[in-house]
């Protein structure tokens, strides 16, 4: 895999986040929404979210009550930097984004599968702790 190949828009298709004991959830629903961006100038972006995101009853964001805030937070996730790609690991520096603890951090996306649209990797150090596997399909 290159980093050419990796270049468009890819969509998800799921994401599993395996807990350490062993347990397997959907944090982000059965139909996870986003959008994942890799440019041919070594710039990306992500964003993944749940579909059902409720709407605040306020219609402003800096008036969400505690539930809403913590249902956004716990079922949005974004952040954008650089990349590169070394065998079937995605590099990723973070510049920004929705958790600052990733901030100027790499994070390594370990490819499991790569087949012209289809795309599924893991992630050994997700910020919900055990391991997510991410399934994406390139955008026609």
């Amino acid at each position: 895999m290159t980093g050419a190949e990796l270049v468009g828009t890819w969509r998800p298709v799921a994401v599993v986040n395996t807990r350490p004991d062993g347990s397997v959830v959907h944090p982000l629903g059965p139909d996870p929404k986003g959008i994942l961006v890799f440019e041919s100038n070594g710039r990306f972006a992500f964003i993944l979210n749940r579909p059902d995101l409720p709407k605040f009853a306020s219609n402003n964001r800096n008036a969400g009550t505690g539930e809403e805030n913590r249902a956004i937070v716990q079922g949005s996730f974004a952040y954008y930097g650089t990349y590169a790609v070394a065998d079937e690991v995605v590099t990723m520096h973070v510049e920004g984004g929705t958790w600052p603890g990733w901030f100027g951090c790499n994070l390594e996306r370990h490819v499991i599968a790569f087949s012209g649209d289809d795309m599924s990797w893991t992630d050994p150090t997700p910020s919900v702790g055990g391991t997510i596997e991410n399934v994406w399909t390139r955008t026609k």
